[in-house]
């Protein structure tokens, strides 16, 4: 695991992300065809959404196979990648049985890849195994179905650090609050990508606006 951590924003609405892009503490923006279509986003739209995102200063944007069969997949991914320097798109595609296996064919061409919709500490495993850039465990989708998401998400970080030469950090979505995201820097995850909502409320607190309005009226009282 590299001890460098990665914020993303999980949006596909330009003037969303417009808020909080550029910033130094963003390393990129996540997409998948749900934000998508919430966006009215058509596919042949997205390469321009994401190449914009990259003008505004994200270092890495996300982009998610339409595709369930292997080939379909690869075809995506072809296509998507076309419009992209080395490195600067990250493939996302669903932990399936076909996915892993298309995935893993991306990697071996050097291609960077998230494997989504991660739900289960194996998938986290076989992820860090076959060298992922990232492996996407949904923390608030978990808690919905009844289950300790921190705690299951614990148990995948700890399969993934087993495996530090591979690089591969979790990257973990559905991110409702603030509390949720703290707990998650508690585990060491490597990633994290969050709704642009909760961009202001991370870095924007009362009290630290407060304090700096009282310093600016001080200094303007100064001789």
């Amino acid at each position: 695991m590299t001890e460098d951590f990665h914020l993303y924003l999980d949006s596909a609405d330009l003037s969303e992300l417009k808020t909080c892009l550029p910033h130094p503490v963003v390393h990129g923006v996540t997409t998948n065809p749900t934000l998508l279509k919430r966006a009215g986003i058509g596919r042949g739209e997205v390469p321009g959404l994401l190449k914009r995102c990259i003008e505004l200063g994200a270092r890495q944007v996300q982009a998610q196979v339409y595709s369930s069969e292997v080939d379909g997949m690869l075809e995506d991914a072809a296509a998507l990648l076309s419009h992209f320097d080395r490195g600067q798109l990250v493939v996302k595609i669903p932990a399936t049985r076909q996915g892993l296996d298309a995935g893993a064919r991306l990697i071996a061409q050097g291609v960077p890849v998230t494997w989504t919709a991660v739900y289960a500490p194996e998938q986290a495993h076989f992820a860090a195994q076959l060298g992922a850039a990232y492996a996407a465990p949904y923390l608030g989708r978990l808690d919905d179905a009844g289950v300790n998401g921190l705690a299951l998400i614990a148990q995948m970080q700890a399969l993934v650090a087993l495996r530090p030469s591979s690089g591969t950090r979790l990257l973990v979505a559905s991110i409702r609050s603030r509390e949720a995201y703290l707990a998650l820097l508690a585990l060491g995850v490597g990633a994290i990508t969050i709704p642009p909502r909760l961009f202001a409320e991370l870095l924007d607190h009362p009290a630290t606006l407060a304090a700096e309005r009282g310093f600016l009226a001080d200094a303007r009282a100064l001789p």
